[in-house]
């Protein structure tokens, strides 16, 4: 039986890679549910190449486009936030990618999770909003989360066999973007077109614009904090300009395991499509000898800002994480539409969390309005 797949964020960097390695290993996958906000045109194409039994198109002005290319192909297709929501709970889906942007991923994945799909996660902000809550009911539905960032990949990967020993700390890495080692009157005045220029990996948008200012790896700490079971004190962060090491774990007794490869999503799109089994590839090798230096430093929290507020979302922990996050998307879009500096994303993130309310226990109601509100306080701040 073929794994039947369901990609939230189809045409999206993560989607796209997504179904290159479906192609490649078309004898184990099949693609049953694609979906996307905007992009119609590419939308189309997919489906037309990989024939899925539903697709969902995010914008409903453009649902007569797309049901009307794909009607002759016999595909189902719906529209809306609605639609998106409830198409996870199709019973034929194995696995859900969830590669959406952002807040947009949580209602999903909690959906998915409740209707006993295993989550294939490279939505990050799903876990960094609501993750006691998504781990709970992972456990309460027998479900795997399985990791696609690249770092979680790798901790999970060096935990496969050692569930029984307990870990003393994880150590993510982080490329420092193209601002690395640059200082704060350097940054006053760089351009987004500057700080979309990642050294080493092809992103979306905005998970490069969090990459550049170090928020992209405060929320893999958050994200950690919950895959992983740890507490803020068992997660470090250090700068790895080459993008090789992964990540590392550090057990009780001083070892340490770190996966190791090239900058390329598709290899922990596969790991997670296809654990327990490690599948044959055509990827470029890792060689040593073209790498003969590898580098770590210290992130420099002083000037990238965001990673340090990311540390005290996670220590003050109820909502506060939630916040962090959905000011984090009102400031980078902002960014990238010229109406704030690349300095003042940390500003706005900062005074986010200083003014809307806090929640010790919140549920998901408390999630969905504390989003609600701290954006509506973001863009009043903005304008």
């Amino acid at each position: 039986m073929k794994k039947k797949i369901a990609i939230l964020g189809s045409t999206g960097s993560i989607g796209t890679q997504a179904l290159e390695v479906i192609k490649a290993n078309s004898d184990i996958f099949e693609v049953e549910v694609l979906t996307a906000q905007k992009n119609a045109d590419l939308l189309i194409q997919q489906a037309a190449e990989f024939k899925p039994n539903v697709v969902v198109i995010g914008d409903e002005n453009l649902y007569d486009k797309v049901n009307s290319a794909l009607d002759p192909l016999d595909i189902k297709v719906y529209c809306g936030q609605k639609a998106l929501n409830s198409v996870v709970e199709n019973e034929n889906i194995h696995t859900v990618l969830t590669a959406l942007v952002g807040y947009s991923g949580l209602i999903p994945t909690i959906n998915a999770i409740k209707a006993g799909k295993h989550i294939a996660l490279a939505n990050k902000e799903t876990l960094v909003v609501a993750g006691e809550l998504i781990t709970k009911l992972a456990i309460e539905n027998k479900i795997d989360i399985l990791p696609v960032d690249s770092e979680h990949s790798a901790i999970f990967q060096c935990l496969v066999g050692e569930y029984i020993n307990p870990i003393e700390k994880i150590i993510l890495t982080a490329s420092g973007g193209p601002f690395r080692g640059k200082n704060i009157d350097y940054l006053k005045y760089v351009t987004k077109k500057e700080a979309l220029k990642h050294p080493n990996w092809e992103m979306g948008a905005k998970i490069t614009i969090d990459s550049a200012s170090l928020m992209n790896k405060g929320l893999e700490v958050i994200e950690a904090k919950w895959l992983f079971d740890l507490k803020p004190e068992q997660i470090d962060v250090i700068v790895h300009p080459q993008s090789i090491v992964h990540s590392l774990v550090q057990f009780e007794d001083g070892s340490i395991k770190a996966q190791l490869g090239l900058p390329d999503m598709k290899l922990p799109i596969q790991y997670a499509l296809g654990f327990p089994h490690r599948l044959k590839s055509d990827f470029p090798r890792f060689d040593f000898l073209n790498f003969p230096n590898l580098t770590f430093e210290k992130p420099d929290v002083d000037t990238f800002r965001n990673l340090q507020l990311a540390f005290e979302a996670l220590v003050k922990a109820g909502n506060m994480p939630c916040i962090l996050n959905a000011a984090n998307e009102i400031a980078v879009d902002a960014f990238l539409k010229d109406k704030i500096g690349f300095l003042e994303m940390s500003e706005l993130v900062e005074y986010c969390m200083a003014k809307v309310s806090f929640i010790k226990v919140p549920t998901l109601d408390d999630y969905v309005e504390t989003d609600k509100i701290t954006r509506q306080i973001a863009l009043e701040k903005i304008s």
